[in-house]
Parts: C-alpha cells; structure tokens; sequence
C-alpha cells in the first residue's frame, strides 16, 4: 500500500533523516535492491560490503543503521535495518494473497474437483483447490489453504493457518501445528531408510512411527521428513528450511533452527535451539548438536558438536582449524614446487660430493 515516507517511519519505527526537508511527504510503492531501487522505491543496506551502493542508488529512502552516514542521502534509522526492512515489505507489498478455488459452486472456498473424505473435519474459512486429497478421519484447523495435488493421509492432523502448497504430501498419522507452510513438493512421514540385512538381502522394517511439524515451521521447495521407525520425527517450533533439505527417521530437530538449501541430516539426530546449517552440510547419524551451534556449508558432520561452536570442513572441526587447513591446502602446490626444487639441489650436491 502505497505510503509517505513519515508514515513508513512510524510503521516501522525507524527515525527519518531526510536529505530534503520535502521527503517526509515523498509516497513510495514498493521495495528494491539498492541497484534496482528508484525514487517511489525503499531499500536497505544491512551489509557494509555493499555500502558504495548507498552513494549511487536512485531509492527514495534506505533503511539503514544508526552509524551509517550519508547526508546526500534519505534514509531511515533503525536498530535493526535488516528486520525493519522485513517490516517495511510486509507495509507496502503486504503477504501473499490465495486465489479462490477454480470449479467452486456451493462452498466458494472448496473446489468440487477436490476429493474430500466424509470422515474428515476441516474446520472455519479453509480453503482447498482442485485435485487435493483429504483422507479418512483427517482434522484440518480454521483457515487452511490445501492447493492443488495435494494428499493428505488417513489420520493426520493440521493446525490453523497452514498453508500447503501444490504437491505436497502428508503420510498418515503425521500431526501438523499452527501456522505451518510447505512449499511445493514437500514429502512428510515417507518410511524412514530402515532395514535389516539378514543373510546377505535387506529386510524392510516397518516405519510405525510418524512425523510431528511443530508451530510456525516452514519448509522450502520438495523438502522430505522420514517418518520415525518408532515414536516420532520432530521439526521444532519457529525452524526454517530452505529447497531440498531431508530429514532421516527419528531426528529431533531443536526450536528455530536455520537449515540452508541440500542440507542432509541422518536418522536419530538432536539438534538444539537455534542450530544453523549452510548449504550442502551432511550430518552423520546418532549424532548431537548442540544449541547455537554454526555449521559452513559443504560441511560432513561426523562427531557431536557442542553449545554455541563454530565448525567447517570435512570431516567437520572447529572453524578457526578449518579455514587454517583450508589456507594450508590452498599452499600444497607452492610448498610441492619448493620441495622439488629442494630436492634437486639436494641430489646435485650429493653428486658433486661424489665426484
């Protein structure tokens, strides 16, 4: 919704500091990178790599912190200007809005291409497009929307303000909370990777457990949760997935986590409260990790790691030893090359000794 730049300020609790005493009453439409931004825009500069930026960019106003100065420049003061740009996106561009169901006649909200158990309970204002599937004895909260191929399996229950986007799937049994999105081709409570090998064939053993997605957990594109083989998968309250991360059976994964694109997590894992994983990180299974942990991308996590560490490489190892072997590595060629050479000098010397 298009506003003045006084109005954003207040919205967003920033401080004003206008480069023209005219701009406080300047209406801005949107938000932009600092490159692409122009005068009806507002953007942000939260990372002092891309501060030239600030000297060149065409935006209205940038949300910046308070000791950044640029007095050629409008900007907008804030604690935290990476939130509080959040914030002025969610004022001006507001969230995402669904679209009402195609082939809808008596419920507009629920489409009569979907295929809707009479067992199963949706509750107030949901909304379910075409070809979604919702099994026997399935409890859906208030205010759902269930996209289209969508399955939801016998017994599962979903909170309120899920979102479930096309292709998702949700085995039976499995339990949803509050708030939960799932990105398109999210797979939740497939069986676990569980066998026993028993003179020389491997022996499927049922996965009777399920998968258990706390409050406000949302999952990026085609991510996939085993279900536990026994008892439950857990995706802790507030955690955030980006595309194509897999869970392994049994894993209990802590209260907002971060888990960055390709992450892999084997069975019977723990990871505490506020974990974070870079892209491509394999963790080992059995293991524990502990809250606060940091993890580089490309990592393999092969041993428990504890509260608040660092760690790289692979095999995994506190970060400071890893980049310190990453600088060493890089070197090999340089030191190779002057132990050859040594080495030559070496063998001349001995010859002309021998002489």
């Amino acid at each position: 919704m298009p506003m003045t730049l006084s109005q954003l300020a207040d919205r967003i609790g920033a401080t004003l500091q206008a480069a023209d005493p005219a701009d406080a009453d300047r209406v801005v439409t949107g938000c932009l990178g600092l490159d692409d931004a122009g005068p009806e825009h507002v953007s942000f500069l939260a990372n002092q790599r891309y501060a030239e930026q600030l000297e060149k960019t065409q935006a209205g106003a940038v949300i910046v912190a308070a000791d950044v100065q640029c007095p050629e420049r409008t900007l907008l003061i804030a604690d935290d200007p990476y939130f509080a740009f959040r914030n002025a996106v969610v004022e001006l561009h507001g969230f995402r809005q669904h679209p009402t169901p195609t082939g809808s006649q008596d419920n507009p909200n629920i489409s009569l291409q979907a295929v809707i158990s009479p067992t199963a309970t949706l509750g107030e204002g949901c909304v379910v497009h075409p070809y979604a599937v919702i099994s026997d004895n399935v409890t859906i909260g208030n205010h759902c929307v269930i996209y289209p191929h969508t399955f939801i399996g016998p017994d599962a229950t979903i909170g309120d303000d899920c979102q479930f986007y096309p292709n998702v799937v949700v085995y039976d049994h499995c339990v949803i909370g509050h708030r939960v999105t799932l990105h398109a081709g999210c797979v939740i409570g497939q069986d676990g990777f569980g066998y026993a090998t028993h003179a020389g064939a491997h022996h499927k053993i049922p996965q009777v457990g399920n998968v258990i997605i706390e409050d406000d957990v949302e999952l990026g594109a085609n991510c996939a949760v085993d279900r536990a083989t026994v008892g439950s998968t857990i995706i802790g309250q507030g955690t955030k997935f980006s595309d194509l991360v897999a869970i392994g059976h049994g894993t209990k994964v802590g209260k907002h986590n971060l888990l960055v694109a390709l992450v892999g997590i084997a069975g019977s894992v723990e990871t505490g409260d506020y974990v974070a994983m870079g892209g491509m990180v394999g963790v080992a299974g059995h293991l524990k990790i502990g809250n606060m942990v940091q993890i580089a991308a490309t990592s393999g996590v092969m041993t428990d790691i504890p509260d608040k560490a660092q760690y790289g490489g692979t095999p995994a190892m506190p970060l400071t030893e890893a980049k310190r072997r990453h600088l060493h590595s890089i070197r090999l060629p340089d030191l190779f090359a002057r132990v050859k050479k040594l080495e030559r000098e070496l063998s001349k010397l001995r010859k002309s000794e021998d002489d």
